[in-house]
């Protein structure tokens, strides 16, 4: 047995500077389609999101990942050469070739080996349990996951009718973000529970299907069926978390603080209650950041520790659910 443990060192984030609030946001589409009566509160109601960074068009999700990363290895005084591995876990990429990692390695200056993993809003958690397989068999001292969103772009500007509309809401909760986290080896104990299932069958519930054509490649926009997608993960045996945490000899009660992937507010709390996820733990961050996909865990951490609700020492948990779909668990201590 290894005595090698990882440490989670730093997180940050970064946010685009514009916002947009929803009513605004109505306003655009409605301007943009004069045709069409815009069904008003809709996004809200089913969603809860209120605001939304928007990147430039300018900006790649490589750029996004760097600014955050940036941000980590400055704060702890990390050099591009003491970097051993970096993972880009973000969703949206800059090119199907080569790895997005390769363009964040190049402009933070690396020189390390590289990869991507992506597993929708679920790739961090991944990219955590790998990192610290990585670093547990010696292999890697430090290791830097970075992820950049700029999935404002699948938001339609223009829809055919009303039912188009309605079809194409939630992509209207998306939003653009970067974050990043440095893990390193210690001797203390950093991750106690790692917890992860797949129920592939209903992969096509949620899905941004690439379409090929004359043309070449393109995106057929994000299609959910939120009935369907809730009802997958109720697949799940609805103890998992709840007998994960008492397997390491923990319950809620020990946590400081829950991260959780939020694509809308009113699914959230019915989740919370299927799987006994303590409610009065869990950071709220859709309704003034929208579906950051795989930034929101980070995000949600980064939230709560800069709010002091998660201080060093503290046991965090980071729940992903994510499209394909997936449900992952990673406890820590901070």
């Amino acid at each position: 047995m290894s005595d090698v443990c990882t440490r989670l060192v730093a997180v940050a984030t970064h946010l685009p500077e514009r916002t947009v609030d929803t009513v605004r946001l109505e306003d655009e589409i409605a301007a943009q389609n004069p045709g069409l009566e815009v069904p008003r509160g809709l996004i809200s109601h089913f969603s809860g999101v209120k605001t939304r960074h928007m990147a430039p068009v300018s900006e790649q999700p490589s750029d996004l990942a760097v600014a955050a990363a940036r941000r980590v290895l400055t704060r702890t005084g990390t050099g591009p050469e003491q970097v051993d591995l970096l993972v880009y876990a973000g969703v949206c990429i800059d090119a199907i070739e080569p790895a997005t990692a390769h363009i964040v390695s190049a402009k933070l200056g690396l020189g390390c080996r590289v990869l991507d993993i992506r597993n929708a809003c679920n790739s961090v958690c991944d990219a955590i349990d790998l990192a610290d397989s990585f670093i547990a068999t010696g292999r890697h001292r430090k290791v830097l996951i970075a992820c950049g969103e700029t999935s404002t772009v699948m938001m339609p500007r223009t829809v055919a009718d009303h039912q188009a509309y309605k079809d194409a809401a939630a992509a209207y909760t998306l939003s653009d973000a970067g974050a990043a986290l440095l893990l390193e080896a210690g001797t203390e104990p950093g991750l106690l529970v790692r917890l992860f299932m797949a129920h592939s069958a209903v992969w096509d519930a949620a899905a941004v299907p690439l379409v090929r054509g004359p043309e070449g490649l393109r995106t057929n926009g994000f299609t959910v069926d939120g009935r369907r997608l809730g009802m997958a993960f109720t697949r799940f045996d609805p103890r998992c978390f709840t007998d994960a945490l008492a397997g390491a000899g923990l319950s809620w009660d020990d946590v400081a603080a829950v991260c959780i992937h939020q694509a809308a507010l009113p699914a959230l709390w019915p989740i919370c209650d299927y799987f006994g996820i303590a409610k009065d733990k869990v950071v709220v961050s859709i309704a003034d950041h929208g579906n950051v996909a795989s930034v929101t865990l980070l995000l949600q951490l980064a939230q709560a520790i800069g709010t002091g609700c998660v201080k060093r020492g503290d046991v965090v948990a980071l729940i992903g659910l994510g499209s394909g779909i997936s449900a992952s668990l990673m406890v820590f201590r901070w």
